[in-house]
């Protein structure tokens, strides 16, 4: 089987260097018409230039593909309408969109302004929940609709001075869960991406060279290229670096019942090695699941008396 985008409309944002450029010249390679979105910023989001899109853009067509430049702001509704509306008035439809834009701006907590917090919320989550938004109607009307939003290990497992980045991140998760459930029967596949790779935004991390060298955004492309197929699962979490691939879940443990009488912090400090146990983990479909697993431990219990 071999995927293609033939007639698909795709929206890259960040897309003038690293990932979201390695994103935009596969989709347009294998055929999607594509719109190269970045603000042009330094990594820490200041300044702005089209000149990074317009690059990308010209290059894919100049390869016999077709692209438009677009140097939205992803925190701006107003601009972030436009950027769509750009792509609907060149093509007449968005089939995917890939939320790839984002910053760093990494202090440790204690040293941590409260607007560089602020910021990185606003381009990660908040400006993915934008472009998102700006799309929505159109994906639902067409009944078709691919969306990527970017994670990262920092947001999934935690990095040190990343709290901002970390929670950016991490809200996604829930993000995607919920688009997950109201897109469905719009045939709107959301999936989230946990890379690693070697971009400016890691370059300095301290990951040595030989390693760093195989964390090609070429290899996080070809899981985003999967993610957006026709075929692509939904509500999926894909963690990858240097050419692996695995899927995250957000799992409970069987966890234990206490009785009324008995819900004490005190017995729950005595148990909590049960509570933590791993040996017996399930994954939810929906926020009902752990409900009704707590349910029924209260209902055995009741019927065992």
């Amino acid at each position: 089987m071999t995927i293609n985008y033939d007639g698909k409309v795709a929206i890259v944002t960040g897309a003038g260097n690293g990932l979201g450029k390695s994103h935009a010249l596969a989709l347009a390679a294998r055929g999607a018409k594509v719109l190269v979105n970045d603000l042009g910023g330094a990594r820490d989001g200041s300044g702005g230039s089209l000149s990074a899109a317009e690059e990308v853009a010209a290059h894919i067509n100049a390869s016999g593909g077709e692209a438009i430049a677009n140097g939205a702001n992803v925190t701006k509704d107003d601009e972030v309408a436009a950027m769509v509306k750009a792509a609907m008035d060149q093509w007449g439809r968005v089939d995917i969109l890939v939320n790839n834009a984002g910053i760093l701006r990494d202090k440790s907590f204690a040293k941590m302004e409260m607007a560089d917090f602020r910021l990185v919320i606003d381009v990660h989550l908040v400006g993915s929940a934008l472009c998102t938004k700006a799309v929505w109607e159109t994906m639902r009307d067409q009944q078709y609709g691919r969306i990527i939003c970017t994670s990262s290990p920092s947001g999934l497992h935690g990095i040190f001075g990343q709290a901002n980045y970390g929670a950016a991140k991490a809200g996604m998760i829930g993000f995607m869960n919920a688009l997950h459930l109201e897109g469905a029967k719009y045939n709107i596949k959301i999936n989230l991406l946990s890379p690693s790779a070697k971009t400016r935004m890691t370059e300095d991390l301290g990951i040595p060279e030989q390693i760093l060298d195989q964390m090609t955004p070429e290899a996080i492309t070809a899981a985003m290229l999967f993610l957006v197929s026709e075929d692509a699962p939904s509500r999926a979490i894909v963690s990858c670096a240097a050419g692996g691939y695995a899927r995250g879940y957000v799992v409970e443990t069987d966890g234990v019942y206490l009785p009324p009488d008995q819900q004490t912090p005190e017995n729950i400090a005595a148990r909590w090695a049960e509570i933590s146990s791993t040996e017996n983990v399930h994954y939810y479909d929906t926020s009902a699941g752990p409900n009704m697993n707590f349910v029924a431990k209260a209902a055995a219990f009741a019927g065992s008396k």
